[in-house]
């Protein structure tokens, strides 16, 4: 994984525009769903990240990532939160852990995997896990940067079939067939971002 502060200010600048060029389209999944207001959680939990952004890019990575999680856990509203946040501080941890040799897919499934534990989900409960999972074993099979953005948009996509097993839509039983998960189309729009920057910038 690449250490230079311009990655981290770069990361933190595409994932902030992206999510704020969805806001109200996340907020109208949710509102199918949930509360309604997944868009202006994530924006606002994107905004205090880039807030954040001079001093972030000055850290070395996993510290970076780790100190991205807390800042999401404290200012995204609902459950988006604290599994995101889940996600990145754990990422950050297992970085720092290991050397920079590791397989960055194992990185990413130990994350994954407290992620689901944090949420008491699997695969399948209708949840961004359903895009992160996917998006893990592309990583594992070295798939090339757009394939891995393809399969987390389609990854969402496949969630609108799925009946909720977790979080408020949950409440909704057979009624959530038939819309994607707000978390997956913004794990999606975020993968995609990243994955596009990327390969713009840092070429496999």
């Amino acid at each position: 994984m690449r250490t230079e502060p311009v990655l981290v200010s770069g990361l933190i600048e595409v994932c902030r525009a992206t999510i704020a060029a969805n806001t109200d389209s996340l907020c109208a999944l949710d509102r199918a769903i949930g509360d309604g207001d997944h868009g202006t959680n994530m924006r606002r939990g994107c905004e205090a990240v880039s807030a954040d952004g001079a001093k972030l890019s000055t850290l070395p990575f996993p510290d970076a990532v780790e100190e991205i999680g807390l800042t999401l856990v404290m200012n995204i509203g609902g459950a988006a939160g604290p599994l995101y946040g889940t996600l990145l501080m754990e990422m950050g941890r297992e970085l720092r852990r290991r050397d920079e040799t590791s397989e960055f897919s194992m990185v990413l499934k130990q994350a994954i995997d407290a992620v689901a534990r944090r949420g008491r989900a699997q695969e399948g409960d209708k949840t961004l896990l359903d895009v992160l999972y996917p998006i893990q074993a592309a990583l594992a099979e070295r798939s090339p940067l757009g394939e891995i953005a393809i399969r987390a948009q389609r990854s969402a996509s496949q969630t609108a079939p799925m009946k909720a097993m977790r979080g408020r839509a949950s409440y909704l039983g057979d009624r959530s067939i038939g819309h994607v998960d707000p978390g997956a189309s913004s794990c999606a729009l975020l993968t995609t971002a990243i994955c596009h920057y990327l390969e713009e910038h840092y070429p496999q």
